[in-house]
């Protein structure tokens, strides 16, 4: 983990994040925990690294999320030249989460 974030407070977080057990509990927990925009925010980014780990097109990125070009750099960094692979992670979850509710298509 990034030392900057190797705090007793984000740790808690962390944990509790992992307590959720479904969509509703995370959309209770973070509407409480986060602002509209904050959510917004992060949803966008969630959003735009998915489209770039599609290969997307930064135009059509930013014409259907409504992110700005620095943040769609900014995450590309993220998902290129870190070394903690979290969009990988959700996003290979995700797959296999749809594949199993679809009958394993």
């Amino acid at each position: 983990m990034n030392a900057n974030l190797n705090e007793e407070n984000l740790e808690y977080l962390f944990k509790a994040v992992t307590t959720l057990e479904t969509v509703e509990d995370c959309r209770k927990f973070f509407e409480d925990l986060c602002t509209i925009p904050e959510m917004r925010a992060m949803s966008q980014r969630l959003m735009v690294a998915k489209m770039l780990s599609e290969k997307t097109v930064y135009s059509k990125i930013v014409a259907e999320t409504g992110a700005s070009t620095a943040t769609i750099s900014r995450v590309n960094r993220s998902l290129n030249y870190t070394s903690c692979d979290g969009y990988s992670l959700v996003f290979e979850r995700l797959k296999a989460l749809e594949e199993k509710e679809n009958g394993g298509e």
